[in-house]
């Protein structure tokens, strides 16, 4: 009886919780640099990148890919796997193949931005803000458009429906950095838990490709933390460590990338039970399993209208691309030399490095 008032009282929790390992694409999330391993060239390695891409098609059906979701996911694969962190984006948060325009910002450019750099954003977006406000002012007075003007509407309208789109896009206008460099790195840690991840996904009978999702939390740094408090690699708050990572009298074990991903497995799992597929399950990983009932509840079981018509005020920018970002990720783990044509060194155990390289 005691052990299930047990089970019932961490089920409880877990249903209470709100993001439950939180996330954010654009969260400012601390990151430590950590210390290039060791080359070596006969060592055995964890990550095998066309086992990777094996399983990525092998699973292409477990996770649905809605064509309308197709333009987020390509705008999260321009985000991790073209743009630079020098580079960034002006688009439409709701329209996400709208891009108005790729910035780049000059000289050196650091992990994070100066105030000079973190200016000249601010003053392109406001830049482009007036242009959106102006020619909305113009079409609806039906005033001639300049050269620049069509060219907008031009770019629009490749997208969609103009009238659509046009009304509220200054409101909506939005930057994103590329982070082309983090992603690489995190690719490169990546070779030290992949084979370990994937056995763990499967001892709890789970998509292996599971193990790309710290691609979207933490580009692999077992070190990071975000200002929500969730820390680590798979970024668990504290309150969902003591539901999906219990034991009394132990250290916090959210920095430990085992320890959680068995926790992230645990979570996955129970939210799947819950909420009935995968798109949905993923997404509560930022918005909540609680959030993701009312969505459902809102709007129906139909995933792409929970994205489109789900009308929550914390329901925002991150828990709607949470799952296209994930999709995205996973495209380029999968298939890295499309994206990095250079090379990547997949580090393995014990400092040891294997170099993936074009042909």
């Amino acid at each position: 009886m005691q052990r299930q008032t047990l089970v019932i009282s961490l089920l409880s929790a877990a249903m209470a919780l709100l993001p439950a390992c939180s996330s954010s694409p654009s969260r400012h999330v601390e990151i430590k640099p950590t210390t290039p391993p060791r080359v070596s060239t006969g060592s055995q390695w964890a990550y095998k990148p066309a086992i990777a891409a094996k399983f990525a098609q092998k699973e292409q059906g477990v996770f649905p890919r809605p064509p309308t979701l197709e333009p987020a996911v390509d705008f999260w694969r321009k985000t991790y796997g073209v743009w630079h962190r020098s580079e960034v984006a002006f688009h439409d948060d709701r329209y996400m193949g709208v891009i108005y325009e790729v910035m780049r910002l000059p000289g050196n450019v650091g992990e994070g931005l100066t105030n000079q750099q973190k200016a000249m954003v601010e003053q392109r977006k406001a830049f482009w803000k007036n242009r959106l406000s102006d020619l909305d002012r113009k079409l609806r007075a039906k005033a001639p458009l300049d050269e620049f003007d069509k060219q907008i509407v031009a770019r629009i309208q490749s997208q969609g429906n103009l009238h659509e789109i046009l009304p509220e896009a200054s409101q909506r206008l939005r930057s994103q950095r590329g982070i082309k460099e983090r992603f690489k790195r995190g690719m490169e840690i990546s070779g030290r838990y992949d084979a370990q991840f994937r056995s763990i996904f499967r001892e709890y009978n789970l998509p292996e490709d599971f193990a790309y999702l710290p691609h979207v939390e933490s580009s692999f740094q077992a070190s990071a933390k975000s200002h929500a408090g969730a820390v680590g690699m798979w970024q668990f708050t504290k309150g969902a460590a003591e539901t999906f990572m219990p034991g009394k009298n132990r250290p916090d074990r959210r920095h430990d990338p085992i320890a959680s991903a068995h926790g992230a497995a645990r979570y996955l799992k129970y939210a799947y039970n819950k909420l009935n597929d995968w798109p949905t399950a993923v997404t509560s990983y930022n918005h909540g399993i609680g959030g993701m009932s009312r969505a459902q509840n809102q709007v129906g079981r139909d995933f792409e209208q929970i994205v489109e018509r789900y009308n929550s005020p914390i329901f925002g920018f991150a828990s709607r691309n949470y799952y296209a970002q994930f999709l995205a990720a996973r495209d380029i783990a999968a298939n890295p030399l499309a994206y990095f044509r250079e090379g990547v060194n997949f580090e393995g155990p014990m400092g040891s490095t294997h170099y993936l390289a074009s042909e």
